[in-house]
């Protein structure tokens, strides 16, 4: 379901925080700006995920229209993900949150 189709909240704030507003969302799309990756490549890049929690966070996601999913026919499956434009719009977003962690950052240390 494409969230178009979905009841949206009033706030733009919240509809953003309702597509990416949990750690594992931010740190798939971190890792999907740089191109597409694989399964397992986002299981270690993204950190200290379960596999269960990664796959229902990039379904969540598959369905949101911020990636797509590609599954090859072969054995084993290989799938990969990509981030669609939509997914790639959101990179202002994650740009501004790097730069205000690493001004916290040095501030605090």
């Amino acid at each position: 379901m494409s969230t178009e189709k979905k009841e949206l909240p009033a706030c733009p704030v919240e509809t953003t925080l309702m597509l990416i507003g949990n750690k594992w969302k931010v740190l798939i799309l971190r890792d999907l700006m740089e191109g597409t990756r694989r399964f397992g490549q986002l299981k270690k890049s993204v950190g200290n995920v379960n596999q269960k929690v990664l796959t229902a966070q990039l379904r969540s996601m598959e369905q949101d229209e911020l990636l797509t999913r590609k599954v090859y026919a072969e054995v084993p499956p290989r799938v990969e993900y990509t981030l669609t434009v939509r997914g790639r719009s959101l990179k202002p977003i994650l740009d501004a949150m790097q730069h205000w962690g690493e001004e916290y950052q040095s501030n605090v240390r």
